[in-house]
């Protein structure tokens, strides 16, 4: 009988049929898209596998070509597997994972974890039907078993190596798939002139338990993914590491080998590429918050610490390689300061912080490294916060909430001339951040769902990028899970094709 069964699914393999039955887990399968020769499934009964063939030119673009052996589902989702390709193969971008898919049409919208046939693993998603395909690649490659999770509006994904737990491979995506979606089996051969076949053992479709968190702002307990995404093109993101635990605010160095963030208080460097994090020495200085960065040429690093027993922050300057003595440069008895911009000439630095006479509104500051007083820049009712230069010099980019709306804004480098840059009333955005080249600016959006003045952690928020000339309106890089941390502070690539952000995820 297993030799008849066996059969019967080779002869549905070549005949591209339907199945006449369900096939355990899954109650149909189809080539999707224009494929050139027929796909397949064949489930051992015995082992539970499933032998998935499939041609195709890609899972990619605004359409798709593959084979799919799905079921329905609604709601929340872990679809978990084993993939091995079967046979040497050949383009070396072949591809086989899970999927859930809102419809059976080549452009539908879609989330999936793919295994590449050299190796590669990564969360792909389309949003729109015909849309662009995003992805995210993950830092592990080679793994044995991969995991799509969908939990509410995100999807998020996990893999294990040759021990068989899975790890969390960072990064999350947030897309809207109706109920009931499409939830399976994919293979596509990345050459639509023959045929790929991949083995999918230990397949599971199970409904995650996920805690209930009451409070979901600082308190929760979260990981962390640093990633760097492609502003142009495909627009790719990838993970350079996973962090079990909080990271923030990624600084890229400028000679765009390293990235810089804070974690528990210190200051850490890791290599763009991805490896080990060394700890930079800040002295004395060891509960640094998330508004740190570099000076123009490079060599310096500037923090803003609340080491002092009054928890007040401070901003000090160090050689980037560290020091056990930083300088104090901006700092008051009682009030925070929180750095967020240098000059381009490195004379002057720019800051928020909050003063006797500003009543507790954040306002924004800037002063001379050679010596005098801070100079208040901002004095109207309300937050301005995270000022960051133009490339130029000319100007002071802000985000405030003088409108009645808290939107990104343009001043004169002395405070004059305010003049308004974002104007959606459905957004609230935070911390501008200026391409090398001036041309771009970069900023995070939260929702309506957050007080005017607040930038909490652990939200709905999307990445979202503009001309700084104004020619026209913003539009989403990405959505994601995050908020405080993710890019508080100026995080493009010395050479303006990537930015640097962290994402997270609620451990429950």
């Amino acid at each position: 009988m297993r030799i008849l069964f066996a059969c019967l699914g080779w002869l549905f393999a070549l005949t591209g049929a339907a199945a006449a039955e369900p096939i355990v887990l899954f109650e149909d399968h189809r080539d999707i898209g224009a494929v050139s020769l027929p796909g397949g499934v064949l489930h051992d009964a015995v082992s539970g596998s499933y032998r998935v063939t499939g041609a195709g030119a890609n899972i990619w673009g605004g359409e798709d070509a593959f084979h799919f052996v799905w079921t329905r589902r609604s709601g929340d989702l872990h679809a978990a597997a084993s993939i091995a390709f079967v046979g040497h193969g050949g383009d070396p971008h072949r591809k086989a994972g899970l999927m859930i898919r809102q419809n059976p049409t080549p452009g539908s919208p879609y989330a999936d974890v793919m295994v590449h046939g050299d190796g590669l693993v990564a969360l792909q998603y389309r949003e729109t039907q015909d849309g662009p395909t995003r992805q995210i690649v993950s830092d592990v490659t080679g793994v044995r078993g991969v995991r799509l999770e969908r939990e509410g509006d995100y999807v998020f994904f996990s893999v294990a190596g040759e021990d068989g737990v899975f790890r969390h491979a960072g990064g999350n995506y947030r897309i809207a798939l109706r109920a009931p979606y499409l939830v399976g089996l994919a293979v596509s051969a990345h050459d639509d002139r023959r045929t790929e076949t991949a083995l999918f053992s230990e397949v599971s479709l199970t409904v995650p338990r996920l805690a209930y968190i009451p409070d979901t702002g600082y308190p929760a307990a979260v990981e962390s993914s640093l990633e760097v995404m492609e502003v142009d093109g495909a627009q790719t993101r990838r993970v350079v590491r996973h962090f079990d635990g909080k990271i923030e605010a990624p600084n890229w160095t400028r000679d765009g080998r390293s990235l810089i963030y804070n974690r528990d208080g210190l200051i850490y460097r890791i290599p763009v590429a991805g490896g080990t994090s060394e700890p930079i020495d800040t002295g004395p200085n060891r509960r640094n918050n998330n508004d740190h960065g570099l000076s123009p040429d490079g060599t310096r690093l500037i923090i803003s610490d609340q080491s002092e027993p009054d928890n007040v922050s401070r901003i000090h300057i160090l050689p980037l390689a560290g020091s056990d003595r930083p300088q104090l440069v901006v700092g008051h008895p009682t009030h925070p300061s929180y750095w967020h911009a240098w000059s381009p000439d490195g004379r002057t630095i720019a800051y928020a912080a909050t003063r006797p006479e500003t009543d507790g509104d954040f306002e924004i500051y800037v002063r001379d490294l050679a010596g005098g007083p801070e100079r208040r820049l901002t004095t109207s009712p309300g937050v301005d916060d995270g000022p960051e230069y133009s490339p130029d010099g000319r100007f002071l980019y802000f985000n405030s909430t003088r409108s009645g709306a808290m939107q990104i804004w343009r001043m004169g480098i002395d405070g004059s001339g305010p003049v308004q840059v974002t104007t959606d009333p459905d957004y609230r955005d935070w911390f501008p951040h200026l391409s090398p080249d001036g041309r771009w600016i970069v900023f995070i959006s939260f929702g309506l769902d957050i007080e005017l003045g607040d930038h909490p952690p652990n939200r709905d928020v999307d990445l979202r990028i503009m001309p700084a000339d104004g020619s026209a309106g913003p539009r989403v890089l990405t959505r994601l899970f995050g908020g405080q941390g993710t890019i508080n502070v100026p995080s493009w690539s010395p050479d303006g094709r990537s930015i640097a952000f962290v994402s997270y995820r609620l451990k429950r």
